[in-house]
């Protein structure tokens, strides 16, 4: 729909969104006051009171933790292929073979997830639909026309998508919402850019953890900027700490029944002076006592622990994943699990429902796509499949137990067969169903080849039951003349 020319209306959507930055300022200025303002623990220990995209995009480029804590979600949230199946239809559907086309041609799931990232970092982000109806710039502010092709995506943040106009027709289902972008899109031939001001029906808008407003987000290191803060001092002390520490100097004590000439202080200090520049490993003076200082260096592992924890609390993310060794022998089945947990849900609650299908729904309204005849899947990578040596290593506790089994007499006395494949191995009733119908099978074959190399008939095996009750009759084999 086109936006009305309501001057009113539109003070009054501007005023809303003034108010919404206000009220976030207004609580900005209260944090770390205590004691009625006559402490301020935000000052005191350095933190910023008023948080923008160009510090959290800061963060994310220069520390080592705020990347991680924004790539390695979004990462084990797009990891293995993307597809969209239609269900209930065995064969390859022409939506699934169109999907699949323009996934490959496109790098559809590469520039979702790129949009995933640059949503984190900051309130929201935007995914650009390049379509084929554009032949001057002015035509990025028109609505998409019909029968238009993809020809390609471009996601983009915050920073570079604004918001210009807003939709002010309260009979709008889109009221409130940006009718407008301007875009910035570099050249990067030239190293310059251009603002190209797009129409919404060209956009996708990505947001993530809103609260009251739908056009803003949460971005993921606000409410761990203050951690991630204290991580850069404590790490970036101990560094200091350790290089300073390592040579911390020397002491020089003159003896009292000596006299030194204003040459051979200076004669000193550049002995000195050398020996700091690796120019010189030995001191040659008389009349003081060089003494190196002791050294001073703590350890900072239980503080960069604790912060690591608090930033752990507040993201879900395990602290084993964030400082990098979920991966060999230091990972544990607990923090293996709860990843696992907190990437499906992500994959649930936000990729799936806020970023693949709104997607997709805009590519089937526009005729990109065409309409599946009965819904369509999202189908991801399984998260919680084992791995080939965790497979190994099942099925050789498999085997080893049903060797027991096995050789033991009275085992079937005490536990059936099926119990104890379904209990003792872990298998489904499916899994047990399928096992029972191939161990059928191979014996009826060898029942079969030994009664051809005897020469008799096999034993009949029995009628299978019909809805009828009535049993089929089965052919006997005859030996042949």
């Amino acid at each position: 729909m086109e936006r009305t020319k309501n001057k009113k209306t539109d003070s009054q959507i501007l005023h809303t969104l003034a108010s919404e930055l206000m009220g976030r300022n207004a609580l900005a200025l209260s944090l770390g006051m205590s004691y009625g303002g006559d402490r301020d623990i935000y000052q005191a220990l350095g933190y910023p009171l008023k948080l923008e995209f160009k510090d959290f995009a800061a963060r994310y480029i220069r520390q080592d933790i705020a990347k991680a804590i924004i790539d390695r979600p979004v990462k084990a949230t797009w990891q293995g292929p993307l597809e969209l199946v239609e269900p209930d239809i065995p064969e390859d559907t022409t939506f699934e073979k169109t999907w699949e086309e323009l996934n490959r041609t496109l790098g559809i799931k590469g520039r979702l997830s790129r949009l995933d990232r640059l949503t984190s970092i900051g309130r929201y982000g935007v995914l650009l639909l390049g379509m084929s109806d554009v032949k001057r710039q002015e035509h990025w502010a028109t609505p998409i026309k019909d029968g238009s092709k993809l020809v390609y995506l471009k996601p983009f943040g915050e920073k570079s998508a604004q918001m210009k106009t807003w939709v002010s027709n309260p009979n709008d289902p889109r009221f409130g919402k940006p009718a407008l972008y301007t875009i910035e899109i570099a050249d990067i031939a030239s190293g310059s850019s251009a603002f190209v001001d797009v129409h919404y029906s060209r956009v996708i808008h990505i947001t993530q953890d809103p609260l009251e407003s739908e056009i803003y987000g949460t971005p993921v290191l606000e409410s761990v900027y203050n951690r991630i803060m204290d991580l850069e001092k404590i790490v970036g002390g101990d560094a200091e700490m350790f290089w300073r520490g390592a040579r911390p100097g020397f002491e020089g004590k003159v003896d009292p029944e000596y006299q030194m000439t204003e040459a051979m202080k200076e004669e000193l200090k550049d002995q000195i002076t050398e020996y700091e520049n690796n120019l010189r490993r030995i001191l040659v003076n008389e009349g003081v006592d060089l003494k190196a200082l002791a050294q001073q260096i703590a350890d900072p592992t239980t503080h960069v622990d604790a912060q690591l924890t608090m930033v752990s609390a507040v993201t879900g993310i395990p602290k084993r994943v964030l400082s990098g060794s979920e991966r060999g022998e230091l990972s544990s089945a607990q923090d293996s699990s709860e990843w696992k947990d907190y990437v499906q849900a992500r994959r649930d609650d936000h990729a799936e429902p806020n970023i693949v299908r709104v997607l997709v729904d805009r590519l089937i309204e526009l005729g990109v796509l065409p309409i599946p005849a009965d819904g369509y899947t999202v189908k991801w990578r399984d998260l919680y499949s084992l791995s080939e040596k965790a497979k190994v290593e099942v099925g050789k506790g498999r085997a080893n137990a049903l060797r027991e089994y096995t050789y033991s007499p009275m085992s079937e006395a005490v536990v059936p067969p099926d119990a104890f494949l379904e209990f003792f191995l872990g298998l489904t009733k499916e899994q047990i169903t399928l096992i029972q119908s191939m161990r059928d099978k191979v014996i009826s074959e060898e029942e079969l080849t030994k009664a051809i190399m005897e020469g008799v008939n096999p034993p009949e095996p029995p009628a299978p039951k019909i809805p009828t009750g009535k049993p089929v009759p089965t052919k006997k084999l005859v030996k042949a003349a």
